[in-house]
């Protein structure tokens, strides 16, 4: 999937959820070119960011990261990618305006996870 047909499918998928869901996200939720690394060497498929002093919460979507894991998924299964990246970074923002951090917590402890099962380097 190209970057455009990419943009075109998240943005359908934004329209699809009520409005109710983006509010205080008042810089949107955006598709970027990105291959993005955490600090562990894990790519990082999406982020849902809250800039100081209230400049602004949104959502950003690394096109990159995701190509880099699913280019070979047919249109529809890399859709639903999408779709799983969008609702778990809206999942952080309404967490967020909520005071709950609790898939923030479930990340981290899925990444110690991850992170057990690699083989050790030599």
């Amino acid at each position: 999937m190209t970057f455009e047909e990419a943009q075109i499918t998240l943005d359908q998928l934004v329209d699809e959820l009520p409005p109710e869901i983006f509010q205080g996200l008042n810089c949107g939720v955006s598709l970027v070119p990105d291959i993005l690394y955490d600090a562990n060497g894990l790519l990082v498929l999406g982020r849902y960011h809250v800039e100081p002093r209230g400049l602004g919460r949104y959502v950003t979507v690394n096109y990159g990261s995701i190509m880099a894991i699913y280019s070979h998924l047919l249109p529809e299964q890399f859709r639903e990618k999408l779709r799983y990246v969008l609702h778990h970074e809206l999942t952080h923002h309404l967490e967020h305006q909520a005071g709950d951090r609790s898939l923030e917590i479930k990340d981290a402890h899925d990444v110690r996870q991850m992170l057990s099962r690699r083989p050790e380097e030599i």
